[in-house]
């Protein structure tokens, strides 16, 4: 990792408020779009930048905002790798959003949001906390292949389900779904049975696909070479280079989780899921489980 004073730390976009605290990520999924030539890293993806100046830039921002929103972050970089262990600003942050009144979209992979719960549900009571699990696989060993510096599935279940007790509400990411590799029906259910069982408000899908961009396109074939042997062959006759990559499954999957999510009273549609994450109403109190 490297430290770097940022000159800024909040972006808005149509009203809404985000921040990352890092930048580069260590968790080495092998689909990540972060690691795509877009976004113009100067520096090694796994040489994580830190932004050691975060919660001062955050204080100043938050202070001179006249109205309260809610601020996202976890979008590109995770903001609870292993360096937030030891440096502890994802927690100064939740501290001052906290302290100055607006409310909290966060997303991560990571089970060591759970360090932070107590400040989750502080925010929940005083504003708004929504907090976003990506789940992709259900089998433990293919996760640990497609996310391997990361806790499995079942474990970011685990963590869905303490948000729950407490009454914090969660939205799922079940994205992506890489065809040829996790594009079974008894993958899309498993997972969808488990976000029934644990009370998640909504689930975000965008098609049942995958996107790949220069920079993570190569990153992903190398691993696909390695672990999935003839593979990336497979990918070039079906796609070429194409940016979006289907699964040709994708119209089944999809009704199974359109069917599922209509049946439980799940937000499936990624605008309804949007709206609630980004809605912090001026009068907000707790969410009852009974209301997840």
């Amino acid at each position: 990792m490297h430290l770097v004073d940022a000159k800024g730390i909040l972006t808005t976009n149509g009203g809404r408020c985000g921040m990352n605290i890092y930048r580069g990520c260590s968790h080495g999924c092998i689909y990540c779009d972060s690691r795509s030539k877009c976004y113009q890293f100067t520096h090694p993806f796994e040489d994580i930048e830190v932004k050691q100046n975060a919660p001062q830039l955050l204080e100043k921002a938050l202070k001179s905002k006249r109205r309260k929103c809610m601020i996202g972050t976890g979008s590109m970089s995770d903001p609870y790798m292993h360096i937030e262990e030891e440096l502890r600003l994802t927690r100064r942050c939740l501290e001052i959003i906290l302290q100055y009144g607006f409310g909290l979209a966060i997303q991560t992979k990571s089970d060591r949001i759970l360090r932070d719960i107590d400040l989750l549900d502080e925010i929940n009571r005083s504003a708004k906390c929504v907090v976003q699990m990506t789940l992709t696989t259900y089998d433990d060993d293919l996760c640990k292949i497609l996310e391997p510096n990361v806790c499995n599935t079942k474990r970011r279940i685990e963590v869905l389900e303490e948000m729950q007790k407490s009454g914090i509400p969660t939205v799922v990411w079940i994205t992506p779904i890489l065809p040829f590799i996790n594009d079974t029906e008894e993958n899309i259910t498993s997972i969808l049975n488990e976000c029934v069982r644990v009370g998640v408000k909504g689930i975000i899908d965008f098609g049942m696909g995958l996107t790949l961009r220069d920079g993570d396109r190569e990153y992903y074939y190398a691993a696909l070479d390695k672990h999935f042997p003839g593979m990336k062959e497979r990918y070039i006759k079906q796609y070429g280079n194409a940016y979006e990559l289907p699964s040709p499954k994708a119209g089944e999957l999809t009704e199974i989780f359109r069917k599922i999510c209509k049946a439980n009273g799940i937000l499936s549609s990624p605008e309804d899921c949007f709206h609630f994450i980004n809605d912090l109403p001026e009068k907000y109190s707790q969410m009852s489980l009974f209301d997840l």
